[in-house]
């Protein structure tokens, strides 16, 4: 059996304490699944699962963010709900688990993707190390482990996705006016395919 990606459909990307940041992730989500399923012409009924990737998971996008975005767009409670975490690749690993799902015959339609919201990930505060203790750390949700395991950082370090684009850039001796050039260029092209409607049908307004 072959699984096939039938309509697409994503809100705007945005900044950092941009125009996004007063919306909860669950709330982002579920405005596009309810848009997606309304074009569509599938009885509700008909979605077996809602899969969708998150990588933080530590606020508002806790406890199943693909079941509480599914609930908030309508879909029947009989739909189920199931939230996968591969960091930056969650939302494409949510489409893989879907598309795996139709090729096993354990359904025939999925919603699948992801959300996040950076602007909206919260301080999260450790619990004492020690019964009655008053000693507590907090961490920032952001970016980079919530609660960082010493050993892991001792073999692996802890590099953050921006520390980590430092250092491939070293590697691969790539200077600031290289990867500057080549986002301009790639912002340029995003500009003029969005005024020429190539995202007419993708982006949700």
């Amino acid at each position: 059996m072959s699984a096939f990606i039938y309509d697409g459909l994503r809100t705007p990307f945005g900044r950092h304490a941009g125009a996004l940041a007063r919306v909860r992730p669950d709330n982002l989500l579920a405005s596009v699944i309810k848009a997606l399923v309304e074009r569509n012409a599938f009885a509700l009924e008909a979605y077996e699962d809602v899969i969708a990737g998150c990588t933080n998971q530590a606020g508002e996008d806790a406890r199943n963010l693909a079941r509480h975005a599914g609930l908030l767009a309508g879909l029947p409670v009989e739909t189920g709900g199931l939230t996968v975490n591969r960091l930056c690749g969650s939302g494409l690993a949510a489409i893989i688990d879907a598309a795996r799902a139709v090729r096993c015959d354990e359904g025939e339609l999925f919603v699948a993707g992801g959300a996040e919201s950076m602007s909206r990930a919260p301080f999260v505060m450790a619990k004492s190390e020690s019964p009655f203790s008053r000693d507590f750390r907090a961490f920032d949700s952001t970016i980079g482990a919530r609660f960082p395991n010493p050993r892991i950082e001792a073999d692996f370090g802890a590099d953050t996705m921006p520390e980590t684009a430092d250092n491939i850039a070293r590697e691969l001796n790539l200077s600031r006016d290289t990867v500057d050039q080549f986002a301009a260029q790639s912002q340029a092209r995003y500009d003029a395919a969005l005024k020429d409607g190539f995202y007419n049908e993708e982006i949700m307004h």
